[in-house]
């Protein structure tokens, strides 16, 4: 019974070779099939380009090179530009917050002014006068600081901030009546819009009415 047992357990010599005859089958497939595909690659050679068309290649990658090449050069130039702007308009309006601070003392100056008009002492009045002119005169020469009048001019509420508002027949549009607070300009940016008095157009519809 044991040598049955032991004969059973050991392997089949037919079997075994079947096994080794499949396993190589397999791999001689699998070689044919990699030397097909080498074979086949192999046979799609690069098209040689004509030296007409090579250039015309490199003429292409050229001129594509150059493109980006200026598309940088406007970029940088750009950027130089508005760097070179900020710069500048950082020097020139540096003392904006100063002149802002003075800009009432003018204020005051100009109210003096006209509560000395009907002053009899003409002399301390043409003092004031004189000092007030002087101070403008060196603001504006020296920092660019400029007032401007309104009175008479269309309301534009770029330039100037409405206080008071009145109806008129006499108008067709929004006119500044009269300047409350003068205001100013620093080189050509408003750093304070005219405080004014604004003369309104009367409803139309309404005087129909």
């Amino acid at each position: 019974m044991l040598n049955q047992q032991n004969n059973s357990e050991q392997t089949n010599p037919a079997d075994a070779q079947a096994e080794v005859e499949a396993e190589t089958a397999a791999e001689e497939q699998a070689e044919g099939q990699i030397e097909q595909e080498t074979q086949e690659n192999d046979a799609v050679e690069p098209v040689e380009l004509t030296p007409d068309e090579k250039i015309a290649e490199l003429e292409a990658k050229l001129a594509e090179a150059g493109d980006q090449f200026l598309r940088k050069a406007a970029d940088f130039e750009n950027f130089r530009k508005r760097m070179n702007q900020e710069k500048q308009n950082a020097i020139e309006f540096a003392n904006q917050s100063l002149l802002l601070d003075i800009i009432p003392i003018i204020d005051d100056f100009e109210r003096a002014i006209i509560a000395g008009e009907n002053s009899s002492d003409t002399v301390f009045l043409e003092g004031v006068k004189m000092i007030e002119k002087r101070l403008t005169s060196q603001l504006e020469h020296k920092w660019g600081l400029k007032r401007f009048n309104s009175a008479g001019e269309l309301f534009d509420p770029n330039l100037h901030e409405a206080l008071y508002m009145e109806k008129s027949p006499d108008v067709t549009e929004a006119i500044v009546q009269e300047d409350l607070f003068k205001g100013y300009f620093l080189k050509e940016r408003v750093i304070r819009a005219a405080k004014v008095k604004v003369l309104m157009p009367v409803d139309t519809d309404k005087q129909g009415d």
